[in-house]
């Protein structure tokens, strides 16, 4: 779904996004005052990094600031009911990653709230490429490196994740399955502590998504060892592929998408959509997601709610062919 997404015309998105604009009334009265982002995970996950880019220039374009409130903790559980249960007005939203969206309703068995019947779908936002990270002193330089020591000391390898259930914790676990190996894992409060416990040396390795750890990367606080993306990035030219130095066809990304309280005017979502759409048509506000490890996406209401489903199947599958566990 998200590959079909990609493949969208991101212009026929943006001319059709601006049509609503001008054909809504509703919308054109709408934002009267500051609007509310809740993101439930912490400041500078990679998440939080894209929200504010993109949040800045729809401020900016519509007239009133779009405020950002991190709230952390329950794997983004307590955020997240937060949006569900919030008058749905336009004034309150959410930025959410894939993991709070379709991961955790297929680990916990008992959720306030469902993706599907308690949000309106506003737009998928970005894609957030990963990465395999470890300390600047490591002596892990490849995947193939990690997976060798992991399996002549079993257990022994400590990784960190953003908490129970979390991106961090799905992608090693899926990791580990494949090749067939046993980590340690240490869940932290969020995917930034994660990422300093590796470069502070309390954990051995993470993958994380690189909009999180690029300045701890640029700074030499941790050492890259391999993304994983279908193909060598750009930005990370140097670095390969988790795929070609260790675990063929091993893939993982997550996204960052907008969503709104079930019930949300027809109109202000689809005013919301148009001004994400908007904003990230921007060469400024690409070139900034791009530059954070994120892929610049974009897509209709219908299009996230297709692929929310289809992603909800999806880990279903990997969650029970891997025996992954909320501990």
């Amino acid at each position: 779904m998200i590959d079909a997404l990609t493949k969208s015309s991101f212009a026929l998105m943006l001319a059709t996004g601006l049509q609503c604009l001008s054909q809504n009334s509703v919308a054109q009265s709408y934002p009267a005052k500051p609007i509310h982002m809740i993101v439930p995970l912490a400041a500078a996950s990679a998440v939080d990094n894209a929200a504010r880019i993109i949040t800045t220039k729809m401020g900016a374009n519509m007239g009133q600031q779009i405020l950002i409130e991190n709230q952390p903790g329950a794997a983004g559980l307590i955020g997240t009911e937060r949006v569900a249960r919030a008058a749905p007005d336009g004034y309150t939203i959410g930025g959410f990653n894939d993991s709070i969206m379709t991961m955790l309703p297929n680990l916990i068995a008992k959720i306030s709230w469902d993706i599907v019947r308690d949000f309106e779908p506003v737009s998928l936002v970005a894609t957030v490429e990963w990465g395999l990270v470890v300390g600047v002193d490591s002596s892990y330089k490849t995947a193939q490196d990690l997976i060798a020591a992991a399996k002549s000391s079993p257990g022994k390898i400590n990784y960190g994740s953003g908490g129970n259930g979390s991106p961090q914790h799905m992608a090693m676990a899926l990791f580990a399955d494949r090749a067939a190996i046993h980590l340690t894992h240490v869940p932290y409060k969020g995917a930034t502590q994660a990422a300093m416990g590796v470069a502070g040396k309390e954990v051995d390795v993470a993958f994380q998504g690189l909009a999180t750890v690029n300045s701890l990367i640029q700074a030499k606080k941790l050492r890259l060892i391999g993304v994983t993306t279908p193909r060598r990035m750009a930005q990370f030219s140097d670095t390969p592929t988790v795929g070609e130095s260790g675990l063929p066809g091993f893939e993982f990304n997550s996204w960052f998408a907008v969503m709104a309280p079930a019930g949300t005017p027809r109109d202000i979502v689809s005013r919301l959509n148009a001004e994400i759409i908007k904003a990230m048509s921007e060469p400024e506000q690409r070139s900034l997601l791009v530059a954070q490890g994120l892929t610049p996406r974009g897509s209709t209401p219908a299009e996230l709610g297709a692929a929310t489903r289809e992603q909800l199947a999806k880990y279903q599958k990997l969650i029970k062919a891997a025996n992954i566990t909320v501990e």
